[in-house]
C-alpha cells in the first residue's frame, strides 16, 4: 500500500485547497498512514469487493482502499472536497485511480440506483461523529448488495452499536444495527492520528450482514416497537409500548403472545424478540399495519 498521505501532505492539500475541518460536518482527518493500513486491514477486503467510503475528505483512507478492492464509490457532500479528490488519486494512486467513483452527495440521501455501477458490497469509511447512527442504518436499508463492512465512529457510538441486551449501553441503534447485520468491535483508535484532533477517543465496528431474523414483518413495524420500548426504558414494556398498541392491557396481550414477559424491560430484549412482539400486534391497532 504505497502513495499514503501523512500529516505533512494533508495540510498542505488542505491550505491548497482553502479547506478548513468543519464542526458542522464532523470533519476530522485522518493523516496516520498506520492508521490508515490498521482499517484497510481489519475491513477485509478482497478484489471482488467494491468499497463504499463515506466522507473521504482529503483521500488518506481512498488511497488505502484503491489497491485492494476492485472498484471505490466515495460519497463526500462537501462540494470543494469532491471536486479534489480525483486529482489527489490521481496523483497518488497510479493505475489504480480509475477504479474510483467520486459521488458529490449527502450520504443520508443516497440510494441503490446512484451507487449501481457497480453496486457496493463493502462499507468502509470515518464517519463524521454528528451522522454515523443514522448513515449506517440508512445504507443497511438502501443498499441490499453491503454484505460487510468497517467504519470509524466515536467510541461511545461504537460501544453502543455493538452492544448487545443486558448492555448498560444496550439501546436502539444496538437493536436497529442487528436487524442487518452481527456487529463487533474491531479496536480502538486515539485522537492523535486525526488534523484537528477531537477530544475523544474513536472505535472500529466492524459488521456481517445477515437476513432480518423475521420475513413475515416489516422493518419499519419492528423499529415502531423498539422505539416504543426504549423511549421509556426505566418503564416496563407493559408501560412502554401502551402508545404503540393502543394500551397497556393490549400492550401485555401481544407481549405474552410473543413469549416476552410484560414486566421485562426493553434493554433485556433481542431484535428476534422485537420483531415476534411485532409480529404479535393487536388487530385493529395502528401498531398491526
Amino acid at each position: 500500500m504505497t502513495g499514503l498521505l501523512g500529516p505533512a501532505e494533508i495540510r498542505e492539500l488542505a491550505a491548497r485547497l482553502g479547506v478548513a475541518p468543519t464542526k458542522k460536518l464532523g470533519q476530522n482527518f485522518v493523516h496516520d498512514p498506520n492508521t490508515v493500513r490498521r482499517i484497510v486491514t481489519a475491513a477485509g477486503l478482497t478484489p471482488d469487493d467494491v468499497a463504499l467510503e463515506v466522507g473521504p475528505g482529503l483521500g488518506s483512507l481512498t488511497l488505502g482502499l484503491l489497491p485492494v478492492a476492485g472498484h471505490v464509490h466515495a460519497v463526500e457532500i462537501d462540494p470543494v472536497l469532491a471536486g479534489a479528490l480525483p486529482e489527489t488519486v490521481a496523483r497518488h494512486a497510479g493505475a489504480d485511480a480509475g477504479r474510483l467513483t467520486v459521488h458529490r452527495a449527502d450520504a443520508l440521501r443516497v440510494d441503490a440506483a446512484e451507487l449501481a455501477d457497480p453496486a457496493p458490497t463493502a462499507l468502509v469509511a470515518n464517519l463524521p461523529y454528528n451522522v454515523a447512527v443514522p448513515v449506517v442504518l440508512h445504507l443497511l436499508a438502501a443498499l441490499p448488495s453491503l454484505r460487510h463492512g468497517l467504519v470509524m465512529v466515536q467510541k461511545e457510538v461504537a460501544d453502543r452499536l455493538v452492544a448487545g441486551p443486558g448492555s448498560k449501553v444496550y439501546g436502539i441503534p444496538s437493536v436497529k444495527l442487528a436487524w442487518y447485520a452481527q456487529a463487533r468491535s474491531a479496536g480502538r483508535v486515539p485522537p492523535n492520528v486525526f488534523w484537528p484532533v477531537p477530544n475523544v477517543d474513536s472505535g472500529l465496528v466492524a459488521f456481517t450482514c445477515h437476513e432480518p431474523p423475521r420475513a413475515d414483518v416489516p422493518r419499519e413495524r419492528v423499529f415502531a416497537v423498539v422505539d416504543a420500548a426504549f423511549a421509556q426504558r426505566r418503564k416496563t414494556l407493559r408501560a412502554a409500548l401502551a402508545g404503540w398498541a393502543g394500551g397497556a392491557d393490549r400492550a401485555a396481550a401481544a407481549l405474552t403472545a410473543a413469549g416476552v414477559d410484560p414486566g421485562a424491560r426493553g434493554e433485556s430484549l433481542t431484535v428476534a424478540q422485537f420483531a415476534a412482539i411485532a409480529a404479535s400486534a393487536p388487530v385493529g391497532t395502528p401498531a398491526a399495519k
